[in-house]
């Protein structure tokens, strides 16, 4: 059992930056790859980012290439998005997860955060 607490979000400019965090509570954090998600008022839920266990494997999706960076501290615990110039359609809640494998299908991660709001404002 792994629970998952997100935190960093808040209300950013456009051009700014945010980094998120993830802390995981469980003995067996650092034997699951991790990902970010994020959902944005009436859309679906789109792959943001994913580490693997050991953080040699990243796989990035669309919206974050170029300006989103994952990392992980397994000593710690926990997960971290760098977010980089952010954009307006960047605005969303933020979930971390946590999955067997690195991918961008939400359907294969079994621990789910609450989620943490991130606003860009203009």
């Amino acid at each position: 059992q792994v629970q998952l607490v997100e935190s960093g979000g808040g209300l950013v400019q456009a051009g700014g930056s945010l980094r998120l965090s993830c802390a995981a509570s469980g003995r067996t954090f650092s034997s699951y790859a991790m990902g970010w998600f994020r959902q944005a008022p009436g859309k679906e839920r789109e792959f943001v980012v994913a580490i693997s266990w050991s953080g040699g494997v990243r796989s990035y999706g669309d919206s974050a290439k170029g300006r989103f960076t994952i990392s992980r501290d397994n000593a710690k615990n926990t997960v971290y998005l760098q977010m980089n110039s952010l954009k307006l359609e960047d605005t969303a809640v933020y979930y971390c997860a946590a999955s067997s494998r690195v991918t961008g299908m939400a359907g294969h991660y079994d621990y789910w955060g609450q989620g943490t709001q991130v606003t860009v404002s203009s």
